[in-house]
């Protein structure tokens, strides 16, 4: 096929619709809507609760929320492709109806998804700037990263090369904690950074393709043994839909990575948003205001239980006197025990449990104090979290259970996502499915393989996209949809000996070996002049 033609395949989202795709589209169209409406509603109500703080508070709120929705509304364009190009060149869907069919499953796996992922992306900020997240440096850590990791990611788009927004992102934060301990203290930077953590989610990301060609390639050879249908191994004919058996399967794998993508990929904006509105209106968004009277109980009986659990660990250390949140970030920064933290700890959780005592609910924690507050919940959270990774103090498993306790119940006060922003972020990837899908799906169509993607070569790709994804939404890994279908979509071709594009096979190669450095080195550059600028 020469580079002006256009596939059949893709030749119906160019002619004019029929009645079903206008119903659709509308239907589409009013879900949006409905979902803009609720998110502006909600928003003002939650702003108008708060105290007046000036309109530059709200301008920024408004930039940065623009910025963050428009790298999911790229994440949409970039990645959600992928899970429409199988259905599209088997001819299940018509690419109008695959869009928006998609774009709806991504809409609601965004609704339906954890947050685990979101706050597993938070982790891997310097704890400092996320404690400081209003400050100029806090500003300048969102902007940075989002604006990178929106240039690479149009810029990849560009050349229709399917690149992953889960290593652009986690690139960028990598570069913004780099550069920030660089600017900090001119040394080599590696503590601006929690490397266990980056490591984990850097072997998920490194891992997930190598599973997703492998896994895919061994379930179309065992298809090919076990179902015994020769047209589910050869090509579409003309614009021929496929057999319903086979339509129904090829539409549900489609469906199971949307959700799955939208599940997984959309959290990952969710936690910056919530970092975004915690700076700017820390009295409406730093604490959850759903924790209940008894919920409040349970977090005082919790913190004494954490507080008995630390006792037998003070190695003879006397309590802690001072201010214990200089010694806590300290730790937490550099992950070194010292005889004080513990005491310091001990002390901290103390203080939080002091902070919301007597009041009933979450909500009537005073406005003055919500920005503090929240401040000490995340540090004492992060802390215990750092404790329990690394094993140090030796914890018997009475004293483990009291402290993930009392974590749960820091993590239910300040690590939440309210559903607007979840709606809003579910409005965003859907609307960027819509728009700037083809590139992307031409690439993982027509220039993986050397022959055309048959019906068990699409089914296989996506059912094991959709399994793996979903999978590591539960762990809180973050995956890239793109390398996990375009491998499986490889992987299949491979076991099929159909032959594999080598052009194309190199430059996902490129991309994905110079995501993680062009992003760190773009982040790191824009965090140093933000820095100055603000």
């Amino acid at each position: 096929m020469s580079n002006t033609a256009v596939h059949p395949a893709l030749s119906e989202a160019r002619g004019p619709r029929g009645g079903a795709s206008l119903v659709a589209a509308g239907a589409f169209t009013a879900i949006m809507l409905i979902g803009l409406v609720y998110v502006g509603v909600n928003l003002i109500r939650d702003l108008e609760s708060a105290p007046a703080v000036g309109w530059l508070p709200y301008a920024l709120l408004g930039l940065a929320l623009l910025i963050a929705l428009g790298f999911e509304f790229v994440n949409g364009f970039h990645d959600t492709a992928n899970a429409v190009a199988t259905v599209i060149y088997t001819h299940s869907l018509k690419p109008n109806q695959a869009v928006m069919w998609s774009g709806l499953w991504n809409f609601l796996g965004v609704l339906f998804s954890t947050g685990a992922v979101a706050f597993g992306i938070v982790s891997l900020l310097p704890v400092e700037l996320i404690l400081k997240v209003g400050s100029d440096a806090g500003f300048a850590m969102v902007f940075a990263l989002l604006i990178a990791a929106i240039i690479w990611n149009l810029g990849t788009w560009w050349f229709g090369l399917p690149s992953s927004s889960s290593h652009t992102l986690i690139g960028s934060i990598i570069g913004v904690g780099l550069m920030n301990q660089l600017m900090a203290s001119g040394h080599d930077g590696t503590s601006g950074v929690d490397w266990n953590q980056a490591l984990g989610i850097g072997k998920s990301l490194l891992l997930s393709p190598l599973v997703g060609f492998a896994a895919a390639a061994l379930l179309f050879l065992a298809m090919k043994v076990l179902v015994k249908r020769p047209e589910l191994y050869s090509e579409p004919k003309g614009n021929t839909p496929p057999p319903l058996w086979i339509r129904s399967l090829l539409i549900l794998t489609c469906t199971g990575v949307s959700f799955a993508h939208g599940s997984n990929d959309g959290q990952k904006g969710m936690g910056l948003i919530m970092l975004i509105l915690i700076g700017t209106v820390p009295t409406a968004y730093a604490l959850n205001k759903a924790v209940e009277p008894a919920q409040m109980q349970v977090y005082d009986q919790n913190a004494k239980a954490a507080i008995a659990a630390l006792e037998a660990h003070k190695n003879g250390a006397s309590a802690f006197t001072g201010d214990p949140r200089e010694t806590v970030t300290r730790f937490v920064g550099s992950r070194t025990l010292t005889p004080e933290t513990v005491p310091a700890l001990q002390n901290l959780i103390g203080l939080t449990a002091k902070d919301v005592a007597g009041y009933g609910k979450m909500a009537d924690v005073p406005p003055a104090q919500v920005g503090n507050v929240r401040n000490d919940m995340y540090l004492a959270s992060e802390a215990i979290r750092l404790i329990q990774k690394s094993g140090q103090p030796v914890l018997a498993q009475q004293e483990a259970k009291a402290l993930t306790d009392f974590k749960g119940s820091l993590d239910h006060a300040t690590k939440f996502i309210p559903t607007w922003v979840k709606v809003a972020v579910a409005i965003a990837l859907g609307l960027g499915t819509m728009v700037g899908w083809k590139r992307i799906v031409v690439t993982v169509g027509e220039k993986i393989g050397k022959t055309h993607l048959t019906y068990a070569q699409g089914a296989s790709a996506e059912l094991v996209a959709m399994t793996t994804i979903g999978a590591a939404d539960m762990f809180g890994l973050p995956v890239s949809t793109t390398h996990v279908l375009s491998s499986g979509v490889a992987g299949t071709m491979a076991a099929n000996r159909s032959g594999l594009q080598m052009a194309t096979i190199r430059n996902l190669l490129m991309a994905w070996v110079l995501t993680l450095p062009v992003s760190i080195a773009l982040a790191g550059s824009l965090f140093w002049l933000l820095r100055h600028i603000f």
